[in-house]
């Protein structure tokens, strides 16, 4: 082969390794941009663990990044990262609670983040006894300290403007559900529910009230006496009316649940002659009308069947010898003696059989 054919087959070869390299690079090229689109808009975001993720405020931006890497949410902070910094994320930290749908593209998160489109928390209020049990349920629900919550319902001036003090503070609540932002300031907490018990009482429920000779509030610690005493709706209405008789006549309510909440002893099943003792405002045993608030948060049935409590000469009441649950209402204290003996004897031989 002459010098010109050699030259001739030297550039084919040239050419064919070139193009062979080219194809390579467009390959990698290619699969390098498919893995980066599989990263950025691929199923590539994993739910954590209670599937929401909590942004607290005043979080740093490599903050953020860190708990997405730690709780394995992410699996690439590489592309995370630019991609938050294109869109200026990094710049524009929201707190607040988001929830992680497991598979969710990466494009779709930092979106949610950065538009701070957060999940709202249901704070569901049943039967709540203390400030204590309510610092504590918010500070489980938010992300504010139990311990500032504590602090602020234990003081009069922090609960000035909502027309409540360190004994009525129970008040603002009506037991409900509540959608509020895990962000939400304590203030804007207690603001909420206080809005709600300001609507609630608006209109009838108030004029029922002042026709009973009680404000809102006193009407609402009855109720949560009430609330402690039965669970029978049929009776609750009867046994308001036990205590209405009693406060319009001078007399002492005597209501076995204030004393459990003056002790703080809600495990007590029987109130024996010492417990009658024990020295609290909240004890109806030792003083006379309602106690300086509520014992409970009671229900809303439960409030209106204090608002609807019938006219009757009742003064007493004691639960039915057959445990149903009911009691037996009188009038006269010799009446109320032989429904109590009955009870009593009921009880004693309950008691005794589950001691054979």
């Amino acid at each position: 082969m002459n010098e010109a054919g050699f030259f001739i087959l030297s550039c084919q070869k040239i050419k064919s390794t070139m193009k062979k390299i080219l194809l390579i690079i467009f390959a990698a090229i290619l699969l390098l941009a498919a893995y980066a689109a599989w990263s950025l808009f691929g199923p590539t975001v994993s739910a954590p663990e209670g599937k929401y993720f909590y942004v607290h405020t005043g979080a740093t931006y490599d903050k953020v990044k860190e708990q997405l890497n730690e709780q394995k949410i992410v699996k690439s902070v590489f592309f995370f990262d630019r991609l938050s910094k294109q869109v200026k994320y990094n710049t524009r930290i929201k707190p607040g609670r988001y929830e992680i749908k497991d598979g969710m593209s990466l494009v779709k998160l930092v979106r949610m983040l950065k538009a701070g489109n957060q999940s709202p928390v249901r704070f569901v209020i049943n039967k709540i006894r203390t400030k204590e049990d309510l610092a504590g349920k918010i500070g489980q629900q938010f992300e504010v300290d139990s311990t500032e919550v504590i602090n602020f319902l234990t003081s009069n001036d922090s609960l000035a403007p909502y027309h409540v003090d360190t004994n009525t503070v129970m008040t603002i609540i009506i037991p409900n559900s509540y959608m509020l932002w895990w962000n939400s300031s304590l203030k804007n907490i207690i603001k909420r529910l206080n809005t709600q018990k300001e609507l609630f009482w608006e209109g009838k429920r108030t004029a029922k009230a002042a026709a009973m000779n009680l404000t809102p509030d006193q009407v609402y610690t009855m109720a949560s006496i009430v609330e402690e005493e039965t669970n029978k709706q049929d009776d609750k209405g009867l046994i308001a009316s036990v205590y209405l008789n009693r406060i319009n006549k001078g007399m002492k309510l005597e209501a076995d649940p204030t004393v459990k909440y003056a002790m703080r002893n809600f495990a007590l099943k029987r109130i024996l002659h010492g417990h009658l003792q024990y020295p609290s405002l909240y004890n109806t045993y030792l003083h006379t009308g309602l106690p300086p608030g509520p014992i409970a948060t009671p229900s809303i049935n439960t409030i209106d069947a204090v608002l609807n409590a019938p006219k009757t000469g009742y003064l007493f009441f004691v639960a039915k010898p057959d445990f149903s649950g009911y009691s037996n209402f009188a009038s006269s204290y010799l009446e109320h003696l032989v429904y109590a003996k009955a009870y009593q004897r009921a009880l004693d031989s309950l008691l005794i059989s589950r001691n054979k």
